[in-house]
């Protein structure tokens, strides 16, 4: 064999048992650290208002066609349920509403996956004060959800 060739050769055979050819069974990943379990949430979180903006601790927002909560203040995001306290009112108060509204707290859950952010998709809006019956809408809110 010449030199070139003989060169050539060994060439190969190095790269052949390195693995380098890109022949082959493809190598296996590695993994490491914990795989994120199913209440886990990563990347950005949000909630949409009727309008469908998207929101992230909001201080005010509007519920419903009919209510909205304000001056909100928030114990916990990004966690499988989210909590503020703050104000509600809404249509449904008309004419004899307190000029601030009514003491409320507001839960967001069920979170859902949109490409690699999450959004609340529920929302229950309860005040120590009695509201009007129009109100219960307020006990199970759907917060729209962006198309895939």
């Amino acid at each position: 064999m010449n030199k070139p060739a003989a060169v050539a050769a060994a060439l190969a055979l190095v790269l052949t048992a390195a693995g380098l050819t890109g022949c082959g069974a493809p190598e296996k990943p590695h993994v490491e650290g914990p795989a994120p379990g199913p209440g886990q949430v990563s990347g950005p979180v949000y909630l949409s208002d009727t309008l469908g903006h998207p929101l992230t601790r909001p201080t005010q927002f509007a519920v419903t066609e009919f209510s909205s909560v304000y001056r909100l203040s928030w114990r916990s995001w990004g966690r499988p349920k989210a909590v503020a306290t703050g104000r509600v009112r809404g249509m449904w108060c008309i004419p004899h509403c307190p000029a601030k509204g009514y003491p409320a707290t507001i839960e967001v859950g069920r979170l859902q996956r949109r490409e690699n952010v999450s959004y609340y998709t529920h929302a229950v809006v309860r005040s120590p004060h009695r509201l009007p019956e129009a109100a219960a809408e307020l006990g199970d809110i759907h917060l729209p959800l962006p198309e895939p």
